[in-house]
């Protein structure tokens, strides 16, 4: 029932008709960049900050009393607060964030270990964050505060070595007559086009913002939805001619951006080719929203980070500013915490490469820099043995890091498994970093290996399906909080998901599955040539995990583990990955 509700909410959202994962665009996918100045710090840094601020952030998600859940910046969308266009114009009357230090947050993002900041310019309500002669509804000339805080952060990321740009929402405007999701008539009654809004204020403020700021990084354009292509095409002509070294999203729009956008908060299990982001917010909100003390951890900031990086791709975390402008506390905090991980272990982070696994690992992820493999350990071996599968080039050395110092660790190879020894206690608190020297490029085989310590989860996305469905799916917790997941569902009978893995100590294993269904169900895992358990457990709306049984792998090697829905419904019946845990 909720996740119908929730269907229902995210197929009415936008103005125009389209939901909210349409309005992203079309992704871009394009081969890295070859200038060392355009996307330089796009490509090694791979971490920045992302800053939603605006009128909605004085607001907090709450109105007239009432506390309205999910993305602050939405407020006075119809499916949030519904506030008219001249209701919500006068906030900036009282819009006076006086405690907003733009020193302050480059240092914060400094110390972070990020390398740029991206910050709203205009976001979807139509208000710009900047002196935007173009539009007098703008923070220097509608607030009592008067100042171009855009300025002031430019020259504070400058002076902190720090790159910066702006988002713009160059589609959606609720505010402004003929915007997408706006006013249909203007001020005299007059009908409004997409035109006038287009050329009397979007295309005259990207122009301004690409003009008046010095050199920036990127501009970063959102959800594009049914934008004509002739209009993206314009703006994309004005960033180059006033900014030719800056980037331009992937939700630009018809394939005119520099690199692929993921879907808000996404972040992928497989590598991605190409050049592309991950954007992805502190807690679960974009705009600062009162109740939302809900903060991702400093190791789970890492986990993202380096998954990220780990695929190939490049991660920008967002930060909420309150009203008066200052940064929730906890948010700096955990910032911290995660950026002093970082400036001890910068060779993990940045201008490094994908894993050649072309995954996480069950204790962790590994990223690349040329012959060297940084081993991220997330979860530390109590038995003080680290298991590797399937690495194929030759080591020529392994440590264990500790900031700058280092630390021989000794190792041997069985199977195709690699076996490090290691502390029974992790060295570090956050993660702990072991560097690994080749002979050659890395090579490993794709293949899930089943750790013999804290065993593996393998996601429905690496399963070969046959009669059944493979699909990803997304869906809202709260209205804009973006969860998303393969499955595999419509199941018919004979159908399995089918996943290769590969087991250095052969035993009894225990099988769980995570899944999301109707009533009860009976669950099928077997081995292709082996033992075959099934058991009946209860199902939810939302995806749980529960145990099968014990499974027998009788000797090393690689085996194909499949899975069935033998009774029960099995059309909604949703698998998102099987577990397999050794038995003590």
């Amino acid at each position: 029932m909720i996740l119908a509700v929730i269907g229902a909410l995210v197929s009415q959202l936008p103005a125009a008709g389209q939901n909210m994962e349409e309005m992203w665009g079309e992704s871009t996918v394009k081969l890295r960049a070859e200038n060392a100045e355009r996307g330089q710090l796009f490509e090694e840094g791979n971490y920045a900050m992302f800053i939603h601020w605006g009128l909605y952030s004085q607001l907090a998600n709450q109105v007239d009393g009432k506390t309205y859940y999910g993305i602050g910046e939405w407020i006075m969308h119809p499916q949030m607060a519904d506030i008219p266009p001249a209701e919500y114009k006068k906030l900036a009357g009282t819009f006076n964030p006086q405690k907003f230090d733009a020193g302050a947050i480059a240092r914060l993002a400094k110390e972070a270990g990020m390398k740029y900041i991206i910050i709203t310019s205009k976001h979807h309500d139509g208000f710009a964050m900047y002196d935007s002669k173009a539009c007098g509804f703008n923070i220097t000339a509608a607030t009592p505060w008067a100042k171009d805080p855009m300025h002031e952060l430019a020259d504070a990321c400058r002076a902190e070595g720090l790159g910066f740009g702006f988002y713009y929402s160059h589609n959606q405007d609720w505010t402004f007559p003929g915007g997408d999701g706006g006013p249909q008539v203007d001020e005299d009654g007059n009908p409004a086009t997409f035109d006038d809004y287009f050329m009397k204020k979007c295309l005259p403020q990207v122009e301004e913002i690409t003009s008046n700021y010095g050199p920036i990084e990127l501009v970063w354009f959102d959800t594009p939805g049914k934008m004509p292509k002739k209009y993206v095409e314009q703006l994309v002509d004005v960033v180059r001619k006033n900014q030719p070294n800056a980037l331009i999203s992937g939700r630009a729009g018809h394939n005119l951006g520099d690199y692929e956008t993921l879907g808000d908060m996404e972040v992928p299990h497989k590598n991605v080719p190409g050049m592309w982001e991950s954007v992805d917010t502190t807690n679960d909100s974009w705009a600062y929203a009162w109740y939302d003390e809900y903060w991702k951890t400093p190791k789970e900031i890492l986990r993202r980070l380096i998954g990220c990086v780990g695929r190939g791709g490049t991660y920008m975390l967002n930060i909420g500013p309150r009203g008066d402008g200052s940064v929730p506390e906890r948010a700096a905090r955990t910032l911290r915490e995660s950026g002093a991980w970082i400036h001890r272990y910068p060779q993990v982070v940045y201008g490094t490469d994908a894993s050649p696994w072309g995954h996480a690992l069950p204790w962790g992820d590994v990223t690349v820099k040329e012959n060297r493999l940084f081993l991220s350990v997330f979860e530390w071996p109590a038995s003080g043995k680290l298991y590797l599968p399937g690495l194929k080039t030759d080591i020529q050395s392994a440590k264990l890091l500790s900031g700058k110092d280092a630390q021989s660790v000794s190792y041997e190879t069985s199977m195709g498994w690699t076996v490090f020894d290691v502390p029974r206690a992790a060295p570090d608190k956050l993660v702990s970093v072991l560097e690994i020297e080749l002979a050659g490029a890395p090579e490993a085989e794709t293949t899930f290996g089943i750790d013999p310590d804290i065993g593996t989860e393998i996601i429905a996305e690496f399963a070969e399906v046959e009669g059944a469905e493979l699909s990803q799916k997304r869906w809202m917790e709260k209205f804009g909080e973006w969860k998303s997941a393969y499955h595999v569902h419509n199941w018919t009978p004979g159908g399995k998901a089918v996943f290769e893995v590969d087991v250095l100590e052969p035993g009894d294993y225990c099988a769980h599955l995570t899944y999301a269904g109707k009533g009860r169900l009976v669950w099928g895992v077997g081995i292709e040539g082996g033992e075959h358990i099934q058991n009946e457990q209860n199902s939810s709306h939302n995806y749980q995990e529960f145990p099968i049984g014990w499974i027998n792998f009788p000797e090393p090697g690689t085996y194909k583990v499949f899975v069935s829905c033998l009774e029960g419904d099995g059309e909604p019946s949703s698998l998102k990955s099987i577990r397999l845990t050794p038995v003590w």
